[in-house]
């Protein structure tokens, strides 16, 4: 069978003339294929009974004649004056065969480039005028399913690939196939929904961008005109605050500097995602005119939603008040002379800091966004019930039944079976606690009582302290005696999101997801410590995040 193949296909290229593989071959009207040399030879020869006809079929017709006449004039000296020679990058023509001339157009149904001179019987002969002729392509084998030596012209939906029509009755049957041309037309109408997301996309951070050049302008003369009006109202008090000038004059200009590179840096990753979101558009802009709906399909890449931008797609920015009140701080400096020097001077430099130029950042929504502000926090034994042992480095305190011989300190919780931090909590913090048991997880001042009645001293019956407590197989929130019901899964681990400077708490349920529970926002007024309650029988660790 295979032999009989090969003959066939030698056949296919072989000049019935000569009996031998084409030379310089060259298609008449009727369809047949013959080395230059030989047709011209042939016709000559027929010149003289004035006939000109196909060596196989014996057509003769007008159109046959023309085709000769051109041929004689234009055959040779076109043949000669041809440099359009295929080079490295070039697709090659399949039927020339000593010098490979440029192509200038591929045959989907031939599976073949052709020249300009050999690509002129599929203009005149009606047989090879119903090809389909594309742009030249290197890869017209990859049209041809490796299994069945056919054209793949149908795709099937089930395996999502291009298969051939023989496919469809062995390990394609019963899967659901179309047309490859109707697919393409499916998936044309994506792509274009994929650039119009792009192209919003660009248009939304472009506008972003300006946004952002005009913040790093209004930071900087916001800032130059707190050190001018700061400076000149100093300037009275010079022998006295000299010093606390030149230590706010640094200080404004190092928040300036740290609030300025803060834009610049997001401006940046929003120009790099502009760029990289015109290089997919570019991508997808060169697919969707590929006129080869196989080629189309093959690199068509799988679609999936755009991921989430850098930032929002618009930026709020806060009045422009970014250093003013320093300049009112510095005017109550002056008319309390030292007493104010000595008692404010920490609020003018907290001011400094708080200079916000965007609003807060998001709030994470993933675990792995809520890891990146992980804290590692120690309980203190100086705080904890004399009824709690302390142990995994610190980390996990259980309530026991008897007493432990712990020393007494001011710190201690005499009442309760609680326990505090060892760490303040400032900024973004997130932290889990496996628990056993009934637990409060919470959050406290320092400054919460220890000694008293249990309503100065238990989390979440005072104005001191935020605590999350599972009970009866139940959430409750509680702050300043308040009871919150809280529903939602009950898991043995829970999470904890702090944003002291935004006013934000959050606790979360953390299995194979996070779902929030509670969301607090609020002022809060001074560090925060990690606090832990117990109930008898029960233990709480905090865990090590990676």
């Amino acid at each position: 069978m295979a032999q009989k193949s090969g003959q066939l296909e030698q056949q296919k290229f072989s000049c019935c003339i000569c009996l031998d593989l084409l030379k310089d071959p060259i298609t008449i009207p009727c369809g047949h294929s013959y080395c230059m040399d030989c047709i011209k030879d042939f016709w000559d020869a027929e010149d003289q009974r004035r006939i000109q006809s196909c060596p196989q079929c014996r057509k003769n017709n007008i159109m046959l004649a023309e085709f000769v006449e051109d041929l004689k004039k234009t055959g040779p000296q076109a043949a000669a004056a041809d440099h359009c020679y295929a080079g490295p990058e070039d697709v090659a023509c399949d039927v020339c065969t000593e010098v490979k001339r440029k192509a200038v157009k591929s045959c989907l149904v031939c599976l073949a480039s052709y020249c300009e001179n050999h690509l002129q019987p599929h203009y005149d002969a009606p047989p090879l005028q119903k090809h389909k002729l594309v742009d030249p392509s290197k890869n017209l084998q990859e049209n041809i399913c490796s299994r069945h030596d056919e054209v793949m012209k149908i795709f099937c939906r089930t395996d999502q690939q291009c298969i051939c029509y023989l496919c469809t009755m062995d390990e394609h049957k019963g899967h659901e196939t179309v047309p490859a041309a109707a697919e393409r037309t499916e998936k044309q109408k994506e792509l274009q929904e994929r650039r119009q997301q792009i192209q919003q996309r660009i248009q939304d951070q472009e506008k972003d961008v300006k946004l952002l050049q005009q913040e790093v302008e209004a930071i900087n003369g916001s800032a130059d005109k707190a050190v001018k009006d700061s400076n000149k109202i100093l300037t009275d008090l010079i022998r006295l605050l000299q010093k606390r000038t030149s230590e706010l004059k640094k200080q404004i200009r190092s928040q300036q500097k740290t609030e300025v590179s803060r834009v610049k840096e997001l401006q940046k990753k929003l120009e790099q995602e502009i760029t990289e979101l015109k290089r997919k558009e570019a991508e997808l802009e060169k697919l969707s005119i590929t006129e080869d709906h196989t080629q189309f399909l093959h690199n068509y890449p799988p679609l999936s939603a755009l991921s989430e931008s850098t930032h929002s797609s618009s930026i709020n920015i806060r009045p422009l008040r970014y250093f003013e009140d320093v300049t009112a701080a510095v005017s109550e400096l002056r008319e309390k002379l030292e007493d104010i020097l000595r008692d404010t001077w920490t609020n003018i430099s907290v001011t400094v800091t708080e200079a916000d130029v965007l609003l807060p950042e998001p709030e994470p929504n993933t675990r792995a966004e809520f890891l990146k502000y992980a804290r590692e926090i120690t309980l203190d034994p100086s705080t904890a019930n004399r009824f709690l042992v302390l142990s995994e480095g610190n980390r996990k305190v259980t309530k026991i039944e008897n007493q432990q011989p712990y020393p007494d300190h001011p710190n201690r919780f005499t009442t309760l079976f609680q326990v505090l931090s060892k760490e303040s909590l400032a900024g973004r913090c997130y932290w889990e606690v496996e628990r056993n048991g009934g637990v409060e997880i919470a959050v406290s001042y320092k400054n919460i009582r220890r000694e008293e009645r249990k309503k100065e001293c238990e989390f979440g019956l005072n104005d001191n302290s935020w605590t999350l407590d599972l009970v009866s197989k139940c959430f409750r929130f509680w702050h300043k005696s308040i009871k919150t019901p809280v529903s939602g899964p009950v898991s043995s681990r829970i999470g904890v999101f702090l944003d002291h400077r935004a006013g934000i708490l959050c606790f979360y349920s953390v299995s194979e997801t996070m779902t929030l529970l509670h969301r607090v926002q609020t002022t809060f007024t001074q560090p925060l410590y990690a606090g832990i309650g117990l109930f008898n029988g029960s233990s709480a660790e905090f865990v090590k995040l990676k």
